[in-house]
């Protein structure tokens, strides 16, 4: 049977994946078809669309919402709930990094200066992208980097 905790221990090694490839084989061929295209991404984000439908036409659907703290607090008392947060989170930091590895590449930014804002990415979210952010402004696009497909 699929229970939260199943899911859980299995979305969690999907990201990591991810994570791995961009940080140890940011060129390789497996890392473009499974990162860079989007695939592992989607892969979350098909799976949080499951779990947050699960939520809002199980027993829970009325429990908590966006309005409030204590609302958010309330819709997360809910397992499945809570996972499709987790997944959230998993889905869209990978998809982050995704972009600062591609962004990064197109404007010749060192991949070691590139790896500590992957894993503050990883671990704090918007801590690593406001790293790379600030790192992005001493690599500026040149204009045929610009035109070029990431």
């Amino acid at each position: 049977m699929l229970t939260p905790d199943l899911l859980f221990s299995l979305a969690n090694p999907v990201a990591m994946l991810g994570w791995l490839l961009l940080v140890l084989a940011p060129r390789w061929r497996f890392t473009q078809r499974l990162v860079h295209s989007g695939a592992l991404p989607l892969v979350l984000a098909a799976a949080y669309a499951l779990l947050i439908g699960r939520h809002y036409l199980g027993p829970h659907a009325g429990t908590g919402g966006f309005r409030s703290l204590t609302g958010v607090g309330a819709l997360f008392q809910d397992p499945w709930a809570l996972l499709a947060g987790w997944v959230h989170y998993l889905c869209f930091d990978l998809a982050v990094g995704a972009w600062l590895a591609r962004d990064a590449r197109r404007r010749g930014v060192p991949h070691g200066l590139l790896v500590p804002c992957l894993l503050l990415t990883f671990m704090l979210g918007p801590v690593g992208l406001l790293l790379y952010s600030a790192l992005r402004r001493a690599y500026p696009l040149t204009p045929t980097a610009a035109v070029g497909v990431a």
